[in-house]
């Protein structure tokens, strides 16, 4: 192992062993080549034990490369080291001993279906409505109590005064009353349970204390409150504990990770060393200042500079385009043109964006130019599930001899009808040689309950409706329909999760696609717009095998490094998203992912936006995003010069010139020159705040509501 190929400071992470040490480790600076390193270091050259090493990291593909590294450097050894995820890690402590707080050591773990079954059962034992608390809900509610080292009684005491929490509660406590019985844990259990043993069994506390003589613990910035007990617990003998992690990556905030963990470690070890690994060796100087130049706008951070000797490369390219489809023509058209002058790979290329209705756009440029694509972290578009089942309601609408359609749909959203029911109509169907459809217009033949035949009967009733109207109505009149009265949309609102919304955001961003269609379409009619979306949509002719463009959200892509990125759609309301107009925090995790999303750029980074785009059904005015007035002008090459950079960005007139949130404004109310930062309030959309202005035209990101633009020509706002 010849420790002569790490630079000084990655030597010096590897050679501190005893005591608390934080590595921040920035983008692209080598860090699992550190860990792994450090790892070997301490076994070959110091003769620790490997049975007294903890090392611990997020997914299974990062721990299974680092026992592959390991391996490499040490050989067998490796076998002995306790190393993978927090999850594998409690499943073996759990194995051994968690008969000590009433589970049996076979214990069974339950995946989301099991434990959705579960919840269900258990709302019905509350005397509670499936239809007001939506399992997905409530087991969303569960998850983040289990994450917090809430258990049903901490949980019933906090929610006491709350009606629809309280009433949460009482599931909670049936879950894991049947979990128990049942011998089984969720996910979320396995760190739960093993804080509760480790919290209730001395003797094992003191074991994994003692044996654990050095943890290392990987993305320590993506740790939540559970999985921060769980380490300080265990390193609480030795205190032996290295963490690494880059505060200017944490982007998971939505899901639980609190930031706090790795820039409050010096708190929680005051004897600790930090070390920080500055030098980058996968991007470009120019991408690596620009990259800095936007992450530098956060407070909440450590101080740190990347630092490259790769100091020749092409600007950053800023492209402005009139909407999402010009925007997505001006990416094909690079691809292909980069493809074919520089000789590279169609894998050398990723697409990132901050929302999956995005990619919508994006992948219809593709396809109309032949690039090859994949999508990684969600599925195509036209493949998602919401989308495919309000397609099947107006392919059956179109065509009710369509059976696949009629499978698809009989039973989303749910009203009863289940495989048996389903089978005795395929049945009859098949005897008759009659479709679904018309079988189920007439079920009097049929074996099934009077339940089943009521819902049914609704269903060909709907059905019938879609049938007329669409001789009558255009198309995107029919959607509305369709997804009016299938109640689709309010089941997802009613959940209330993450996963609900952005299928409700899909679902609205079909409805852009209705619209263009009409405006380009010869005629105006369903089965010109379903055929135009099939051959949209078939893709079978694409090998993945082969070379292909990558597509994925910026939170999917964190990890991952490409030789040119394409940064789109980066505007204000969705880049920032409008979320974050409000909440400082909030807007410092976006600016995060922006810093991600600039270091995956190994060679070019563009960052293409829009003046106008339609997402989410609504055709909107765009400005660029702020992050790009937080880019220093010259590292840019523009197609549109005027518009990089003014003298003050707009960071700093956010951060010093107003005082946002502030109540007591000295404007006097109704008067119209309002800055950039104002709350403002409207008759009809509430409390916003200026965001942008242009004359008297102002541009609002409103709670709730979105952004708008209001001319106050007409509208008087007052400022608040």
């Amino acid at each position: 192992m010849n420790l002569s190929t790490l630079n000084e400071n990655q030597l010096s992470a590897v050679e501190k062993v005893e005591g608390p040490l934080l590595i921040l480790a920035g983008a692209g600076s080598g860090k699992t080549r550190v860990i792994t390193y450090r790892i070997a270091h301490m076994i070959k050259n110091l003769g620790i034990s490997p049975f007294s090493i903890l090392a611990i990291t997020f997914t299974n593909k990062a721990a299974n490369e680092m026992k592959e590294r390991v391996t490499d450097l040490v050989g067998d050894q490796a076998r002995d080291i306790w190393m993978g995820t927090f999850h594998s890690l409690c499943v073996r402590i759990l194995r051994r001993d968690i008969d000590k707080i009433g589970y049996g050591n076979s214990f069974v773990i339950y995946d989301t279906q099991d434990q959705l079954s579960v919840i269900k059962d258990c709302v019905k034992e509350a005397n509670l409505r499936e239809d007001t608390f939506k399992p997905n809900s409530i087991l969303s509610a569960i998850s983040n109590a289990k994450d917090k080292l809430m258990g049903p009684k901490e949980f019933e005491e906090r929610y006491v005064s709350d009606f629809r929490m309280s009433k949460i509660a009482k599931v909670y406590k049936l879950y894991q009353k049947r979990l128990k019985n049942n011998n089984a844990l969720d996910f979320d259990d396995l760190i739960f349970k093993t804080v509760e043993l480790l919290r209730a069994e001395e003797g094992i506390r003191d074991f994994y204390q003692r044996k654990f003589k050095y943890i290392m613990v990987d993305e320590y910035q993506d740790t939540n409150y559970s999985q921060y007990v769980l380490i300080n617990t265990l390193s609480k003998y030795h205190e032996n504990l290295c963490v690494v992690g880059d505060d200017d990556q944490s982007i998971y905030g939505w899901r639980g990770a609190d930031i706090s963990n790795i820039l409050d470690f010096e708190k929680d070890y005051p004897s600790a060393e930090v070390i920080k690994l500055e030098r980058n060796y996968r991007s470009t100087e120019i991408i690596l200042n620009g990259a800095n130049s936007v992450i530098d706008r956060n407070t909440g951070r450590k101080k740190k500079q990347l630092w490259t000797d790769i100091k020749e490369g092409e600007k950053i390219k800023l492209h402005k385009s009139i909407d999402e489809k010009t925007e997505g023509q001006y990416i094909a058209s690079e691809i292909i043109r980069r493809q074919r002058e520089e000789k590279r790979g169609l894998k050398d290329f990723a697409i990132l964006y901050r929302t999956n209705a995005q990619s919508r756009a994006l992948e219809e440029a593709l396809v109309k130019n032949s690039v090859p694509y994949k999508i990684f972290g969600s599925l195509k578009f036209y493949d998602r599930k919401e989308v495919k089942d309000i397609m099947a309601y107006l392919r059956l609408a179109h065509n009710p001899l369509d059976d696949v359609a009629l499978k698809r749909i009989v039973n989303v959203p749910k009203r009863g009808v289940g495989l048996k029911s389903l089978e005795k109509i395929e049945e009859r169907a098949m005897m008759t040689g009659e479709s679904l459809y018309s079988v189920i217009l007439d079920l009097s033949d049929v074996d099934v309950s009077t339940k089943v035949k009521s819902s049914l009967g609704k269903f060909a009733n709907m059905i019938n409706s879609f049938i007329d109207m669409k001789e009558i109505l255009p198309v995107s009149q029919l959607l509305d329909k369709v997804m009016d009265n299938t109640l689709y949309i309010k089941e997802l609102e009613a959940e209330d999760t993450d996963e609900a919304r952005s299928r409700i955001e899909n679902l609205k961003e079909l409805r852009t696609v209705v619209m263009e269609f009409e405006e380009k379409a010869q005629e105006n009619t369903l089965e010109e717009f379903l055929g135009s979306v099939s051959l949209m949509s078939d893709l079978d002719n694409f090998n993945e095998s082969e070379q292909f463009v990558t597509l994925m959200t910026l939170h999917s892509a964190k990890g991952l490094e490409f030789p040119v990125v394409f940064m789109a759609g980066v505007e204000e309301g969705i880049f920032p998203s409008s979320r974050a107009f409000m909440d400082e925090n909030q807007m410092e995790e976006e600016r995060r992912l922006c810093y991600v999303g600039m270091t995956r750029a190994k060679e070019v980074l563009y960052i293409t936006y829009a003046s106008e785009r339609t997402l989410y059904g609504k055709r909107n005015f765009s400005r660029a995003s702020r992050f790009i007035d937080e880019v220093d002008s010259e590292l840019f090459e523009a197609n549109i010069k005027e518009e990089i950079m003014k003298p003050e960005s707009l960071y700093e007139k956010y951060k010093n010139k107003y005082k946002i949130g502030v109540e007591d404004r000295t404007k006097e109310k109704g008067q119209s020159d309002i800055n950039v930062g104002a709350k403002v309030k409207h008759g009809k959309f509430g409390v916003g705040m200026v965001v942008g202005k242009s004359g008297t035209i102002y541009t609002i990101a409103f709670e709730g509501k979105g952004i708008k633009q209001i001319d106050t020509t007409f509208v008087k706002l007052e400022t608040i």
